[in-house]
């Protein structure tokens, strides 16, 4: 058997439940698997509970204690206790960045039976977002000074970074995904117009890369327009590739356009392995559900099915996703989808359909 040694965080609010019914969920898919799987998981209960204990989101050595795992599977981060600048920065992106985990994979995925926003049905919609998920703007430069000139005399400064080799790596990482998908089309997202330095390099890199890939449609399109897009003309989009904030920003309204936030699931990757990898549920720790037992698992169990790609169980992986999908045909939707099925039911039916 391959045991695969799995790092849990459940961090805050529903990040617990809905981690639990995803490790439920992937147990069972490595008890039923044809490649002879198992999980390994250890626990690390991180977040504002341990911030409240010990003035700090995760421990000083917490990033040496994630390494040895072949994955990390994250619940959410926030509370009302603790700031949410603090919180991200103090966990998620302490990860994230520590590992150099630089390519963040978010699929929009249209699930049967779910109500959308959208005229039209999901059925021919399924796209990914690829974004930047180690500089940008969130690389985290910048400061606030002269509050003691007084009130309304401060001034804040938060510095966007690219580097040319930053936006080489996630472009190309786009166009080999690409290169995976039936339309072989990328778009770059991009905001040249107004960004006169760091958005212009974007560019450049984009469109030095197109060369090496002449077998993928390519197109370049400014966040706002994007934006329109993604409501207009939704069965235009494949992969896209963008920034750290334009990419967070594009991925949530995909996903509120498949339903809910609660649908949502993501993978920060090292394509280079060096470092585990983490897979995580998009949508936030929700603490006003937190405790009821109705927060949406989808999003987590989706991520277990990335995870599954990661470590090479493609097969696993497109079985889980089938599950799903078979659960959601038969109405079994949490009310954030306007059912009222449980988180429990939601499992219970993914794993019947197993």
């Amino acid at each position: 058997m391959t045991t695969y040694d799995i790092a849990l965080v459940p961090g805050d609010g529903v990040g617990g439940e809905v981690v639990a019914a995803g490790r439920e969920v992937l147990d069972a898919v490595a008890r039923t698997s044809d490649a002879d799987i198992g999980f390994a998981w250890t626990t690390y209960d991180w977040g504002s509970g341990y911030f409240a204990e010990h003035g700090r989101m995760m421990p000083e050595d917490g990033l040496d204690l994630l390494a040895p795992h072949d994955a990390i599977y994250f619940g959410a981060v926030g509370s009302a206790q603790v700031p949410d600048h603090v919180s991200l920065w103090g966990l998620r992106l302490r990860i994230c960045q520590g590992l150099d985990q630089w390519a963040n994979v978010r699929p929009v995925r249209f699930l049967p039976n779910v109500p959308t926003p959208l005229r039209t049905t999901g059925a021919d919609l399924d796209w990914v977002v690829v974004r930047e998920n180690s500089e940008g703007e969130y690389a985290g430069l910048g400061g606030r000074n002269l509050s003691g000139r007084g009130p309304g005399n401060e001034v804040a400064v938060q510095t966007s970074l690219f580097t040319e080799k930053g936006c080489e790596r996630i472009m190309r990482y786009a166009f080999e995904l690409a290169r995976t998908r039936p339309r072989r089309r990328l778009t770059s997202v991009t905001k040249s117009n107004a960004q006169q330095y760091g958005m212009v390099l974007w560019d450049e890199v984009f469109t030095r890369l197109r060369a090496d890939y002449p077998d993928v449609e390519t197109d370049s399109c400014l966040v706002d327009a994007m934006a329109a897009r993604f409501v207009l003309r939704p069965a235009s989009l494949d992969v896209i590739v963008a920034s750290n904030l334009n990419a967070d920003i594009l991925s949530d309204l995909g996903s509120a356009m498949a339903g809910s936030l609660g649908l949502a699931a993501s993978a920060n990757l090292d394509p280079e392995r060096r470092h585990p990898s983490m897979f995580e549920p998009v949508h936030g720790s929700a603490p006003d559900i937190a405790g009821l037992g109705v927060a949406n698992p989808v999003g987590a169990i989706e991520s277990g099915a990335l995870m599954l790609e990661h470590l090479g169980q493609d097969a696993d992986a497109a079985r889980l996703r089938r599950a799903v999908d078979a659960a959601a045909a038969a109405g079994v939707l949490t009310p954030d989808l306007g059912g009222t099925a449980s988180t429990a039911d939601v499992v219970r039916a993914v794993l019947d359909h197993l």
